[in-house]
């Protein structure tokens, strides 16, 4: 049977006859993909966290805890900065995240381990190794729990504490004793050092649901108290930063058991699996 030729639609425009074969311009594949630079930037900010917790460890070995303190601190801030670069940028990876974690470990996991080891845990002979061994595990297993999760879990809620707020729980309590108004003995407070190490091991662990803040809307309009309140609050870190920040970290990670029981007492227990359809944000590793 023979094929007739198939009539074109009115106002369309014949393509070339060896278009087809026409080769695409180096310049244009080039001006479509992003610069390399661009996927450096949130490398750059992981790669600073890293540097901090690296710092940690040394000054924590050379026993410049206030130093080491606030380094894990400062990676915190960086930490909390390169996913959202990379999400402005548009420079998400997989390789990005897994960057990410692995300087996780190293900020959030190793640095606070040896640095309240090294403060108050090294006189308790092999339970002081124990407690900081726990935590440093509880970080490595609340990361890899948390990379093979992620598609599942409610983003509302981490499940777990997430390993920053573990570590700020642990060396916000050691910058805060060797604070110069309060001087505080490592000795005379090395179990309490014990007991924070291990349970903030082990919530990380658990499947205790803590507010991930993720779902906030900086962009809708608040009243009037919450800027006064958030004025507040930064005066009183200018202030006295040891004093103000390990308190916060300890309301919030009690703040998971307390939502926690309050709704299994209502018979309605927190549910941390996802149930909204929502994209996958490779470059949030916590």
């Amino acid at each position: 049977m023979p094929t007739l030729p198939r009539r074109r639609k009115p106002g369309a425009v014949k393509a070339p006859r060896f278009a087809r074969f026409a080769r695409t311009r180096k310049t244009d594949v080039v001006s479509a993909r992003p610069r390399r630079g661009i996927y450096l930037l949130p490398n750059a900010f992981t790669t600073a966290a890293l540097f901090g917790g690296f710092y940690a460890i040394v000054m924590a070995m050379n026993q410049r805890f206030d130093h080491a303190c606030w380094a894990v601190f400062i990676a915190m801030v960086l930490d909390s900065l390169d996913g959202r670069v990379a999400r402005l940028t548009n420079t998400q990876s997989e390789f990005g995240a897994q960057y990410d974690s692995l300087s996780d470990m190293v900020s959030f996991g190793a640095a606070p381990a040896l640095v309240i080891y090294e403060w108050s845990l090294r006189g308790l002979g092999k339970l002081g190794w124990i407690a900081a061994f726990v935590y440093c595990a509880g970080a490595a297993l609340r990361l890899a729990r948390f990379n093979t999760n992620i598609e599942v879990v409610d983003k509302r809620y981490f499940q777990g504490l997430p390993s920053p707020a573990a570590a700020a729980l642990v060396v916000g309590f050691v910058m805060m004793m060797t604070d110069p108004d309060i001087n505080v003995s490592a000795r005379s407070v090395d179990w309490i050092s014990w007991c924070i190490a291990l349970f903030a091991g082990i919530t990380m662990v658990t499947n205790v649901p803590f507010y991930s803040f993720k779902d906030v809307n900086f962009r809708k309009s608040v009243p009037f108290i919450v800027v006064f309140l958030i004025a507040l609050l930064l005066a009183l870190l200018a202030i006295d930063p040891p004093k103000v920040l390990w308190p916060l970290f300890v309301l919030y990670g009690l703040s998971g058991y307390g939502v926690f029981l309050w709704r299994l007492a209502k018979g309605k227990p927190v549910s941390i699996i996802q149930t909204d359809e929502e994209t996958l944000d490779p470059s949030e590793r916590r």
